[in-house]
């Protein structure tokens, strides 16, 4: 090659890194205020309630292991104001250590109807699903609630959060959620969940509509469970709660994000666990969403901006790009993150956005470079669509 040639090209590939970085800047200005106003929308609308509509429900709770808020967390469930629930919780071992717990609740809510089932039988990979499908037999009536055991609700919950399931064609209705953390490594990681997560979330429900649930809170009719094929439909997802909303919008029902905002315990306790669970997040994000997973890249603005300033050399338009990206930046995730969802941890740690949207674009990267995770001890193989199909011995990590 033409010595001559070397530095052109050089320019050439430093040029279009600018203009990508520029672009990046750009888009993620652009996409920051798209959340703010799908925000703003969003939580000023009133939606209808029909209080009138309680109709009979079963809760299930399927219950692992303890952290230090789980008889709270749990007992929150026992005291809802609702004239007619069932609650179910269960576990797939008698020596789980959350079994103390659940029969301590039945004593202390002796008018309750709470059912405990302890039943190992498995359909299929995932523990938590099989569990489900355990205590879903139980199940009275045809309505469920199903929410993870780090959830905490006021007594208000259940009344507000069904009343879209008043319309038929609404097939299944989610919550977003605030983390309360145990130590600085989970607040860390918490701080993603207000301030990058659900801006992401509230963009998608206006662009696309929402096609997903997460397992703070996920209710439905059996009847509508039974179409999309069960729990053994999804026994074989780490994102089972992604497939519950995923397939019943496929299937032609509405999917509702109700307004109601539940509390979540992240116990986080190293900087291992923190890894290890985002990585997980993100390559079962990426296999269960791989469109809209590289999309990711125009919403880390505060990366790119800052890479478009360094290679200017802090120039004026640098400058610009810079404060105007990151001004924009922490605007979103003030409105989002501590406004309307009343995030503690995001007040808290709000200054520390660009440092966790530099984790987040890290493990971005990372996560195309491999197609396992680790969940519960075990190393699992992700397929498209977020599948599970086999454990990877160790040697094969």
């Amino acid at each position: 090659m033409n010595d001559s040639l070397v530095p052109t090209l050089i320019q050439i590939a430093g040029t279009l890194l600018l203009a990508i970085f520029f672009v990046l800047s750009l888009s993620t200005v652009i996409f920051y205020l798209f959340s703010i106003a799908a925000a703003i929308q969003f939580f000023s609308a009133k939606p209808e309630q029909n209080f009138d509509f309680q109709p009979p429900l079963t809760v299930l709770k399927p219950v692992c292991g303890l952290d230090e808020n789980t008889y709270e967390n749990l007992a929150s469930f026992c005291k809802q104001d609702y004239p007619n629930y069932q609650i179910i919780f269960g576990t797939q071992d008698l020596n789980d250590p959350c079994t103390a717990i659940v029969q301590q609740l039945i004593q202390d809510f002796p008018d309750q109807d709470i059912q405990f089932v302890i039943d190992p039988t498995a359909i299929g990979i995932n523990p938590k699903v099989n569990n489900l499908h355990n205590i879903a037999l139980k199940a009275k009536h045809d309505l469920l609630v199903l929410a993870d055991s780090d959830i905490w609700v006021e007594p208000n919950y259940l009344k507000q959060v069904i009343q879209p399931l008043s319309d038929s064609t609404v097939g299944v209705v989610t919550c977003m959620y605030r983390s309360r953390s145990q130590n600085l490594i989970s607040a860390f990681e918490a701080l993603s969940i207000s301030t990058e997560f659900f801006p992401g979330v509230l963009v998608a429900r206006r662009l696309e509509g929402m096609a997903f649930a997460f397992g703070a809170t996920i209710a439905l009719r059996q009847s509508v469970l039974a179409e999309i094929g069960g729990f053994e439909a999804i026994v074989n997802y780490i994102g089972d709660d992604f497939q519950l909303g995923y397939l019943p919008a496929k299937a032609g029902y509405k999917v509702v994000l109700s307004e109601y905002v539940v509390d979540h315990v992240l116990s986080t306790a190293t900087i291992s666990e923190l890894l290890k669970h985002q990585t997980r997040w993100f390559r079962n994000t990426r296999f269960a969403r791989s469109s809209s997973y590289f999309g990711l890249i125009f919403t880390y603005g505060t990366i790119s901006s800052l890479l478009f300033f360094t290679m200017t050399q802090a120039s004026a338009l640098g400058w610009i790009v810079l404060i105007t990206t990151w001004t924009v930046r922490y605007c979103a995730a003030w409105l989002i993150g501590v406004h309307c969802l009343q995030d503690a941890i995001a007040k808290q740690l709000l200054l520390l956005v660009p440092l966790r949207d530099g984790l987040s674009f890290c493990l971005w990267c990372y996560s195309f470079f491999g197609n396992t995770v680790e969940w519960r001890g075990r190393r699992l193989e992700l397929t498209a669509g977020g599948a599970i199909v086999n454990d990877v011995p160790p040697a094969m990590s």
